[in-house]
């Protein structure tokens, strides 16, 4: 494997362990500085939009300077964003605040397409593998995140400033790593060849299945586990419990990276797939039906095991879509719809779980959950009928 693979496996280490101390202190910020207690997790929200915001650029921006100025350009806007952010916290400003949280999430969105970077550096061969290896950075992330997390809010006298010192070191680390990082340039990653229109592309049904795959892999497992420390505050657990289980969530998101591609590489992407919906929907059976830190514990690692074996091996199947003058179009279009269905998600968490509660939430992800499954045997049908779509380049 080049080592540039397990460069950016260290670089998406970083950009998770930043994104869970987010996590962590962005509801407590909103709780502390906003106008009404409703606008509590506004920061997340709008963290997650300017995610969404980043998805098309990002491509676009990487497939003309590539990857890796691209990379290093979304860390100086997270940086930009980590000085916002101690401009609001020092004035108690809120609305500064949001803007901090939004530049940051436009950061965050640049560092989402490191798994792409990892195919094009890795042969062809090891793709599935460099893909899991730069996701299974996650697992450091899972400790290191909330080790900075509950430290850092130590570093400086105003609530939770250190923590966002702490972020600016981890963008600034990754800006690092990111300078000894050599990745092929965007000549011969996103050209050659004729583009067809987008709209042709998106109507494969290779596309179809990876995106819908990723989206539903992604949307589900990020609507429950942000609804998750509400459905437990309101069985009584204490704060503790709800950090663990959310921790023990990420771990089994990603640990199973590291095998994840080889599994891909020799049952294939359907198949993978088909195992991922299998364990969201034992995911949703468990939380309906067992009550307790128990269900919740279980709920939630077969929730983060099943998030794994979809949207890993739907990366790899998207890159049978598209021909390489069509990947910053094909890639855009993939990332844009997924992180949107995410941020809607993270804003109807809350008040799903409120209105149905946890068991009927559940209960209505489990239809959701068979959606891949049925993508996947259409996909079957027409390609019995036509041959496949696109011989990949």
């Amino acid at each position: 494997m080049p080592l540039a693979v397990s460069l950016l496996s260290l670089c998406q280490a970083l950009l998770i362990s930043g994104n869970i101390l987010l996590i962590a202190v962005s509801p407590l910020i909103g709780a502390a500085l906003a106008p009404a207690p409703a606008w509590s997790t506004a920061p997340v929200a709008t963290q997650w939009l300017g995610l969404m915001c980043a998805t098309i650029p990002a491509s676009l921006i990487m497939a003309r300077l590539g990857r890796r100025r691209g990379f290093m350009l979304g860390n100086l806007l997270g940086l930009a964003g980590v000085g916002l952010a101690i401009q609001a916290l020092s004035g108690e400003r809120f609305l500064l605040f949001l803007v901090a949280t939004w530049l940051i999430g436009i950061g965050i969105g640049f560092g989402q397409l490191y798994r792409f970077a990892a195919v094009e550096a890795a042969p062809a061969s090891l793709r599935d593998r460099a893909i899991g290896l730069v996701m299974g950075g996650g697992v450091l992330a899972a400790f290191f995140g909330p080790w900075l997390a509950r430290h850092s809010r130590e570093f400086a006298e105003v609530p939770f400033l250190g923590s966002f010192l702490g972020l600016g070191g981890l963008y600034l680390l990754a800006l690092v790593v990111l300078s000894l990082i050599r990745l092929p340039p965007p000549e011969r990653t996103h050209g050659g060849g004729e583009a067809r229109p987008l709209g042709e592309i998106l109507r494969q049904p290779t596309f179809i299945v990876a995106v819908t795959a990723a989206l539903i892999g992604y949307g589900v497992m990020n609507l429950a586990m942000t609804a998750t420390p509400l459905a437990m505050s309101a069985e009584g657990l204490p704060f503790d419990h709800v950090a663990t289980t959310i921790q023990w969530h990420v771990v089994a998101m990603f640990l199973p990276s590291f095998v994840t591609g080889r599994l891909t590489a020799r049952f294939g992407a359907s198949r993978m797939i088909l195992a991922g919906c299998a364990l969201l929907v034992a995911s949703a059976l468990v939380a309906h039906l067992e009550a307790g830190l128990g269900g919740f514990h279980a709920g939630l690692i077969l929730l983060g095991l099943g998030w794994n074996f979809t949207f890993l091996p739907a990366t790899g199947l998207l890159t049978e879509a598209y021909r390489p003058a069509e990947k910053a179009r094909t890639q855009a279009a993939n990332e844009f719809l997924v992180f949107t269905t995410v941020t809607l998600t993270a804003l109807l968490a809350g008040p799903l779980v409120t209105t149905l509660g946890w068991d009927r939430l559940n209960a209505v992800l489990l239809p959701l959950c068979l959606l891949p499954v049925l993508a996947l045997a259409w996909r079957h049908l027409v390609m019995r009928r036509q041959g496949p779509q696109i011989t990949p380049h």
